[in-house]
């Protein structure tokens, strides 16, 4: 009842949350008085990265946002300064850095392998190349037009610079990023409002999301499959059907919300370039719910619940206080991850919502073997053959699922590693993918471990004796026609040879009353 009363208080609780902060926003990024920060030689304030795709030849759709046009578009951008930063006449210039990750090198420099500025120095204007006060550039290897330098000035003493609009078309696939930068000194205290808008060939979606919205078509339409061949057995042996079974029932269902809810949110960022709060919120309140579900039925499985025990006993508490925990620590890390304005956390932050949730699943994985092992001792103690198999294949399952977590882990750690700017961003997507592949195949070795049948109540707890030797006697009948007709011979006999013992002695007695 705990648990259940605190899977209802946690979405209230987001609810209201979500009422307050009504939209984030990502492919249409909002500047509200933005401060710049001091960087080296120069005011720097990130406008943000995205991984984008070239735009096509041939547009499609003119009128609609998959018209095949990729760009950076900037609407009402402008900048303030303080009024004692005002009383200099001429012009002071802002500017608006747009390069690909590819090309960071064309951008600042050093003298003789000295500290990297952005902003060109004396020294480095006197070896030319540059001009004292500007942002130094090369040109990319590439595209001599690129890196694009966009500068706004402030006129005089007039405390706002502004550029109404201006669009940057991509014509090159890769990671962008945006910086607005101020090399004057005395600009360290202006601010920025206003917004950039950056578009996909197909909409709004970022680069590294975008392959995520089939994924998500691929997984909920493989959830329906296993739900519907789920519900056939679940309808057609609804008399037999387990409490361990209900649990399953509830994950598919879960699963498959899920991955609907995660299509339509990306779905309608694409479409809008805004994330709307609440419905991210929800989306990941559902995936802990799921997961937490998910880790409670295995670990409940691994310690024989339903099969050797009939409940939990005293360990209810203890299982359902480590599920509050897990559901309160995954939910936490979703929000930060998922919910939110264009730029990740920093790592710092990251790390210690990482460490909760990383410590519990390691906690949780040693709990499900060490009750695994105990379960397998009582069924091989008990000569259960049946559910000994079903068990031993569940522990094999288990055994894969961790292996191929640790490594893909080791693996996503040395992904992150060699990739600090995102440059391949085109396969990023496969990271998220794999982890909810891997829940998918997990849930479908178990519910065909425990599909319902009309032998499912031979899986269930019994305290009859005789309960222990009914998988054997069951296995022993599947076995060929001769052997089986030889067994029942003997019987026979047996029973025959029993009957003739017991008249012989019948027909002693008669005799000696007689006497």
């Amino acid at each position: 009842m705990l648990f259940a009363s605190s899977l209802l208080f946690l979405p209230l609780f987001l609810l209201f949350i979500s009422s307050i902060l009504f939209t984030s926003f990502a492919s249409i990024h909002i500047y509200n008085h933005e401060p710049f920060q001091d960087v080296g030689n120069a005011f720097l304030l990130s406008g943000g990265s995205e991984g984008i795709a070239a735009s096509l030849t041939i547009a499609t759709h003119p009128d609609s946002i998959h018209d095949g046009r990729s760009y950076i578009r900037f609407e009402n951008i402008t900048f303030r300064r303080r009024k004692y930063e005002a009383k200099a006449r001429g012009t002071v210039p802002v500017h608006i850095i747009i390069f690909e990750a590819a090309d960071r090198d064309d951008i600042g420099g050093s003298v003789y392998g000295g500290q990297r500025a952005i902003c060109c120095t004396r020294d480095l204007a006197k070896m030319g190349g540059c001009k004292q006060g500007e942002v130094i550039r090369r040109a990319s290897a590439t595209d001599i037009n690129w890196p694009i330098i966009v500068d706004v000035y402030f006129k005089g003493k007039s405390r706002i610079a502004s550029l109404d609009s201006k669009e940057v078309p991509i014509t090159k696939t890769g990671m962008y990023n945006l910086f607005f930068v101020a090399c004057d000194p005395k600009l360290k205290e202006i601010v920025m409002t206003g917004k950039t808008i950056w578009k996909n060939p197909d909409g709004f979606l970022p680069g590294r999301m975008a392959p995520l919205k089939k994924f998500y078509v691929f997984m909920a339409l493989a959830y329906i499959i296993l739900g519907i061949i789920w519900l056939l057995q679940y309808v057609r042996f609804w008399d037999d059907v387990l409490q361990l079974q209900h649990c399953i029932s509830a994950v598919i269902g879960l699963g498959l919300f899920e991955m609907i809810l995660w299509y339509s949110e990306y779905a309608n960022f694409n479409n809008t370039g805004v994330r709307p709060i609440m419905v991210t919120t929800w989306v990941v309140t559902i995936g802990a719910i799921r997961k937490t579900i998910a880790r409670l039925l295995i670990l409940s499985v691994s310690m024989g619940y339903g099969v050797v025990r009939p409940t939990l006993g005293g360990l209810t508490s203890k299982v359902l206080l480590l599920g509050i925990t897990y559901l309160l620590a995954s939910e936490l890390l979703n929000i930060t991850e998922y919910v939110g304005t264009i730029d990740d956390v920093s790592g710092r932050a990251r790390l210690i919502l990482v460490l909760p949730d990383a410590f519990l699943d390691a906690f949780l994985i040693l709990w499900i073997f060490t009750s695994l092992s105990k379960t397998l001792e009582q069924l091989q103690a008990k000569r259960s053959s049946v559910k000994l198999d079903i068990y031993r294949k569940f522990s094999n399952a288990l055994l894969v699922t961790v292996i191929s977590s640790v490594v893909w882990i080791g693996y996503e750690v040395y992904f992150k590693a060699t990739d600090p700017f995102n440059e391949r961003w085109q396969s990023a997507w496969i990271i998220t993918a794999f982890w909810d592949t891997l829940a998918f195949a997990l849930l479908c070795v178990i519910c065909y471990l425990w599909a319902p049948s009309q032998s499912s109540q031979r899986y269930a707890y019994s305290e009859e004796v005789g309960e222990e030797f009914d998988d054997e006697e069951a296995v022993s009948l599947t076995k060929g026609k001769q052997e089986g007709q030889g067994e029942l011979s003997l019987v026979r006999q047996e029973k025959s040879a029993r009957t003739d013992a017991s008249s012989d002695e019948d027909d002693e007695s008669d005799e000696d009353k007689r006497e």
